[in-house]
């Protein structure tokens, strides 16, 4: 059997094999609210036998989305919908995972194909917060300082969104602290200029991010697990460092089970080396505390993802973009690594080709 294809089990969970949807915003809400286009996008990625299928960054309040038309969980009549959306991936035999959001400084700004412009209030748009009154550039807003208040109402917000994705029937939970979000705002040394217990020392700087960890596990069944999305590091010179992610994967230990090693995001002028398997040292770093660590970032073949977890450098694959070109990519992963076990929908049984 391929390790790609070898079950992993995390805490009550049982994965199928290793490969994991990477949260991918849709920008495709009205309201926070998902519809048809987000039950398509999800359920065909378990029907295509991912084993973990993550919805996109999903905020836990308004002014934590990136966008308008961001996915929510910040109120109760989210609920309904997102139940339609596990029942289905869960009948797929994969496990439905959220991941819980807040934008941070990067918030209130148009999609990606009208090319991420600011949204001022007067369009609909809303005033952003971070840790330091810094604007990620010149195009975006400068935001307001969050105060200690202001911190434990989204500490808060983060426990509440947790109790609703759970009562909408998601298994696994994320929270995101990468790609200069709020959290990612708070840990990195270039966005946190802050003088209180939230700022300064590494100690205080994931402080919020161990308040969130803490509220989520508060209300967070003791089977089912934690994950946390990060960016390992934030190509430059004076930001978190690999070192960094370590050390905090260290803290983060028996709370959280699996830490996501992204990078890169919290300023507008890092150099970032982009190519297949750029991101895997960070996982491989990562995994050598004893945590689960999964690798993400241009992982497109078969082969690749196989010797990524053959060689000890990662537990899971979380896999984006081509999972967009193909949602079928575990199906046809498993005829090319030769592993002719992978089950098939019924429906879709006849298509199997035979050796």
């Amino acid at each position: 059997m391929p390790h790609l294809f070898t079950p992993l089990q995390i805490r009550s969970i049982t994965l199928k094999n290793r490969i994991v949807v990477s949260p991918m915003c849709q920008y495709s809400s009205e309201d926070g609210f998902a519809n048809d286009w987000h039950f398509v996008h999800l359920g065909s990625r378990a029907v295509g036998g991912a084993a973990l299928v993550f919805t996109e960054a999903t905020a836990v309040n308004p002014g934590g989305r990136i966008s308008p038309h961001d996915l929510g969980i910040w109120k109760d009549e989210h609920i309904e919908q997102l139940k339609k959306i596990t029942h289905f991936i869960i009948q797929q035999g994969s496990v439905p995972g959220m991941q819980l959001a807040h934008a941070g400084r990067k918030a209130s700004v148009t999609e990606p194909w009208n090319n991420d412009k600011l949204i001022p209030p007067s369009h609909g748009g809303w005033k952003t917060v971070a840790p330091s009154a810094l604007a990620f550039s010149e195009e975006k807003d400068t935001p307001m300082e969050l105060t200690k208040e202001d911190i434990k109402k989204i500490v808060a917000d983060f426990k509440a969104a947790a109790v609703r994705a759970l009562t909408a029937g998601f298994k696994v939970i994320e929270i995101h602290g990468a790609h200069g979000y709020l959290i990612n705002e708070f840990l990195s040394p270039l966005s946190n200029k802050r003088t209180d217990e939230y700022g300064g020392s590494f100690e205080n700087r994931t402080r919020f991010l161990m308040e969130v960890i803490d509220a989520i596990r508060s209300v967070l069944p003791q089977d089912l697990p934690l994950f946390l999305r990060i960016s390992a590091s934030d190509w430059v010179a004076d930001g978190w460092q690999v070192d960094d992610s370590v050390r905090l994967a260290e803290m983060v230990k028996g709370k959280v089970d699996v830490m996501d090693c992204s990078s890169g995001g919290v300023v507008s002028y890092a150099k970032i080396p982009a190519k297949p398997n750029y991101q895997v040292p960070f996982a491989e770093a990562v995994r050598k505390t004893g945590i689960i660590s999964g690798a993400v970032g241009i992982i497109v073949e078969p082969a690749q993802a196989e010797a990524i977890l053959a060689d000890g450098q990662a537990d899971l694959i979380f896999m984006a973009r081509e999972l967009l070109r193909d949602p079928y990519f575990p199906l046809m992963a498993a005829r090319e690594l030769g592993y002719d076990e992978m089950p098939w929908p019924l429906q879709y049984e006849r298509a199997k080709r035979k050796k």
